[in-house]
Parts: structure tokens; C-alpha cells; sequence
């Protein structure tokens, strides 16, 4: 997936949505320390940016060199580009040293890992008992009555063929995806907790987030469209149907969050 996320790093730092301060806080009230936060996948820094003004020091990693470049340059932020799998010794050397970390963040792509070596590096990092791991996912864009009617068929029928297997965690919101954490202090479970985001989008900005997509790029190298002239068109009808320009565009967030106690 870092090849095909490579080839449209600018788009995705460009057409995906911010995460909300609701959800940043709730995540740091469950993290007893704030000295030092791993985010990875950060991709361009969605998340990294967010971490920065909680956490004394963030560690944002990424397989994709591309979409580092296109990241915020935060002085408490170190970027590193790593590979898909690390020993212990290329963890220390890249990340941190072992039970050094307050809490380990993934947004939208944990479904992408290999999850029982990502959990054990998570583990090794963390600190004991109370070091958390908290991971997110959103679904669809919601705007109003008139182009989600048209989003909705257009996504399951034309879009879905296209999808990898690992996007059906994202329609399950995570609940099905594998998290062997305890709950943090407080909660009686590991999630879904629900969150929303939201994003002033004009058309274009819609049709950027769409292309920045994985199934869309998938489509596009097997020669297949999906913003066809006949679907732009209509999607401009139901975008402009109520005289708007720009639109509050909501994303639903889905976060599993848990400790890693006493390993």
C-alpha cells in the first residue's frame, strides 16, 4: 500500500480531512504521561500535527517517503521513514527504546498492518501497565440528502469491486478488527467510541477527497474511471441543487483505544 498511497501523496494530503480536538482529548485523558507519542502510518501528519500541542515529543512514522514530504515541520515532531517490519533493534533505532512510549496512535490504517507483528512492537514500547494504543478509522462523507443519495449506490455498486479486502474493518467501523488490549481506566471496553469530524468543501475539494482514495487509484490502473463525465455532472446537479458553493461535509470516526497493562 505505500507504492499506491506514493503515487498520490499530494492528493491525499490535500483531499483528507482533519481529526477533531474531541478526539485528541479524549485519547490524552487516557494517557497518564504526555512525554513522548508514536504516530504511525502518519501518512502527511494528519495526526502527528494534532499529537504535537498535547504530547512533549511525537515520533510520526511512515512507509511512505512521499507522504512524509508532504508533512507539517513541527519542532517537536521527528518524522522517520520505516519499513513495513523492525526488529527490536531497528524499533530502538527508529522509533524508541523499549517502555519509552505514553501512547501509540494509528488513523485510518491500522487495517493495513500486519497485525500480530505490529502488536508486538506496540507492546515492546509502551509503557507498562498503563501505556495506551488508540486507533481510528471514518467512513463516508455525509453533505446532505441530495448527494449522498447519489454517493451511496454510486460507492457500493461502481466503487466497491475495487476495494482491498482489508477495507471491510472500515465498513465494520473496527469492531471486527483484531485489538488484544485491556480497557482503559474508566471504560468498561476497547470501542468503537464514536467521533465526527468536519470539513468546509466546495465540489472540488469533494472530488479530491474521492480521488485520494485507495479503491480509485486501483480502478484508474486497471483503466477503469469512476468520476466519469456523466457522474461529474451529476454530482455538480445534486451539489448545486441548494445554491451553496461550500458545504459543512462530516466524516464519522470510529476509535478503538485500549492499555497495554502488565505484560
Amino acid at each position: 500500500m505505500a507504492e499506491l498511497y506514493s503515487k498520490q501523496a499530494e492528493l491525499y494530503a490535500e483531499g483528507r480531512p482533519c481529526y477533531p480536538p474531541e478526539l485528541f482529548d479524549f485519547i490524552a485523558s487516557k494517557t497518564p504521561c504526555h512525554d513522548l507519542a508514536w504516530d504511525v502510518g502518519t501518512g502527511s501528519g494528519q495526526a502527528a500535527r494534532s499529537l504535537a500541542g498535547i504530547f512533549k515529543n511525537v515520533i510520526a512514522t511512515d512507509t511512505s517517503s512521499k507522504q512524509l514530504s508532504f508533512a507539517p515541520r513541527l519542532p517537536n515532531v521527528r518524522y522517520q521513514h520505516t519499513p513495513p517490519t523492525m526488529s527490536s533493534a531497528e524499533l530502538e533505532c527508529n522509533v524508541a527504546p523499549q517502555s519509552s512510549i505514553d501512547v501509540v496512535t494509528i488513523g485510518q490504517a491500522l487495517h493495513w498492518f500486519d497485525l500480530p507483528n505490529f502488536y508486538e512492537q506496540v507492546k515492546w514500547v509502551l509503557k507498562k501497565p498503563h501505556g495506551v494504543i488508540a486507533t481510528w478509522c471514518y467512513t463516508l462523507p455525509q453533505v446532505n440528502e441530495s448527494v449522498d443519495a447519489l454517493f451511496q449506490p454510486f460507492h457500493y455498486v461502481s466503487v466497491d469491486p475495487h476495494w482491498d479486502a482489508a477495507h471491510k474493518f472500515i465498513f465494520n467501523m473496527y469492531r471486527t478488527i483484531d485489538f488484544p488490549f485491556e480497557p482503559v481506566d474508566g471504560a468498561d471496553h476497547t470501542g468503537p467510541f464514536e467521533f465526527v469530524t468536519e470539513s468546509l468543501m466546495d465540489l472540488d475539494d469533494y472530488f479530491a477527497y474521492f480521488r485520494s482514495r485507495s479503491a480509485y487509484q486501483i480502478a484508474r490502473e486497471k483503466g477503469v474511471e469512476h468520476l466519469s463525465d456523466d457522474v461529474i455532472e451529476e454530482f455538480k446537479n445534486a451539489w448545486t441543487e441548494d445554491g451553496l458553493d461550500k458545504k459543512v461535509v462530516k466524516f464519522p470516526i470510529y476509535l478503538r483505544i485500549g492499555k497495554v497493562g502488565n505484560l
